[in-house]
């Protein structure tokens, strides 16, 4: 397994929301009203039980506080900085119907689970052994999660990735002034630090091992796969600073990257990735920093929390803009060729333009890699997700799965619960098992 470099450009970033001490959440946990029926909880994908992790803050039982969390969400660490609380947890926080400050439930997650790691506190065992193998394809968050539970149920576990550091888009793909990638990479030794999961880097399925040969060795696999590579508005082939988002991300929290001849940049879309590329863009010294996106301000997916602390940057948005194709010279964008649309988003005839730019990040979308279990008789693909249940059983018996792959692109969070879930479901599929 390998670890993330030193010389990663990303470093330069600090965390956007400070981390409380001692002091300061204490205070704040004492505000929390223990509410009965508490939202907050309903609102949290892995179901924490937040007034209680809250509580136990408020009467110095931190490593109680910490073990509460980590008992639903062992990567407690990584969602307290990088979940979107305004819109989960603390955006249904009781407070907000008073007009009143809510709880800053993630900061106070942080504070404990922080406080865990310093500590050294573990929470978690593996379970008395069962003899069933378990693969986990992809090494993200899902599957770090179904792998953790399923040790703690006493299956052994391997990993396989087909990227030398193992974390998935925690390490690879989340903005840096949430969780740097030597963060995310402690998270990882955290998990596996539960002993009995093999991890099999730079390994792609099913090109290097089959299903078939999967299916030899295990007795349950869990897709955990994620997303594909970027999408493209076309024409982008062979141009030496036209990128995708994702990959220009990834690029950068893993290694050095020179944006010393960049004064203009433009950020293709309006969505969250977007929005995280722009602001990146910012805090890497690009001092401008535009997102094009063809509908309004009001109706762009990226989070409003998100693009506000991206104003604040100075990054600026263009909106009802089309981009259509590219101004080259050589082997560089010198601009991106536009139309300007309507509120329907048709464009408008004579509206043709030309955004400059010394770099172009595109941001639309990333492929779906259903097309990864073609092989897998029973195993439905529509829309290229992985179709599957509430437990994360696909149509194939043994075979489940749980983040990206399944839920086309959702949250950290999201990806842990259906990986804990499912193997949850795995274990009964295999203990029930001839």
């Amino acid at each position: 397994m390998g670890r993330v470099p030193d010389d990663r450009a990303e470093a330069v970033f600090e965390d956007y929301k400070a981390a409380y001490s001692l002091q300061q959440a204490i205070a704040e946990s004492e505000r929390c009203l223990y509410c009965f029926d508490a939202p907050c909880i309903q609102a949290c994908p892995t179901g924490i039980d937040i007034p209680t992790f809250i509580r136990k803050i408020a009467t110095g039982n931190l490593k109680g506080s910490a073990k509460t969390i980590f008992d639903s969400n062992i990567l407690g660490m990584s969602c307290a900085r990088v979940c979107p609380v305004e819109v989960l947890c603390v955006g249904d926080c009781v407070y907000n119907r008073e007009d009143s400050p809510p709880i800053q439930i993630g900061k106070l997650q942080r504070f404990a689970t922080d406080r865990a790691y310093e500590e050294g506190w573990s929470f978690s065992e593996a379970g008395e052994p069962t003899g069933k193998k378990v693969a986990c394809i992809g090494a993200g968050p899902a599957s770090l999660a179904a792998a953790h539970k399923l040790r703690q149920l006493g299956h052994s576990v391997t990993l396989f990735d087909k990227r030398d550091v193992v974390g998935g888009l925690n390490i690879t793909g989340v903005a840096p002034y949430k969780i740097r990638a030597d963060q995310a990479e402690a998270e990882v030794e955290w998990v596996l630090g539960i002993g009995g999961i093999e991890v099999r880097t730079g390994v792609s399925i099913p090109t290097d091992v089959s299903w078939s040969d999967l299916e030899s060795e295990f007795d349950a696999i869990f897709l955990g796969f994620g997303l594909g590579p970027d999408r493209f508005i076309g024409g982008e082939e062979g141009l030496s600073n036209a990128h995708g988002a994702v990959e220009f991300i990834e690029s950068f929290k893993l290694g050095p990257v020179d944006l010393s001849g960049v004064k203009r940049a433009l950020v293709l879309g309006g969505g969250n990735t977007a929005v995280d590329a722009v602001r990146e863009l910012a805090g890497l010294g690009v001092a401008d920093v535009r997102m094009v996106y063809r509908g309004d301000e009001s109706g762009m997916s990226g989070y409003s929390h998100e693009w506000k602390a991206a104003k604040v940057d100075n990054v600026r948005g263009v909106w009802r803009t089309q981009p259509v194709g590219y101004e080259v010279e050589g082997d560089r964008v010198t601009g991106v060729r536009c139309v300007t649309v309507d509120a329907d988003k048709k464009p408008i005839p004579g509206s043709e333009h030309v955004l400059p730019a010394d770099l172009v990040l595109v941001a639309i979308g990333q492929a779906k890699l259903g097309e990864l279990v073609s092989d897998l008789s029973g195993v439905e693909v529509e829309w290229g997700r992985v179709v599957a249940g509430e437990d994360g059983a696909t149509g194939r018996p043994g075979v489940y799965c749980g983040g990206d792959c399944r839920n086309g692109g959702k949250e950290v969070v999201n990806a842990v619960a259906e990986g804990r879930d499912a193997a949850i479901a795995m274990n009964a599929y295999l203990m029930g098992a001839n």
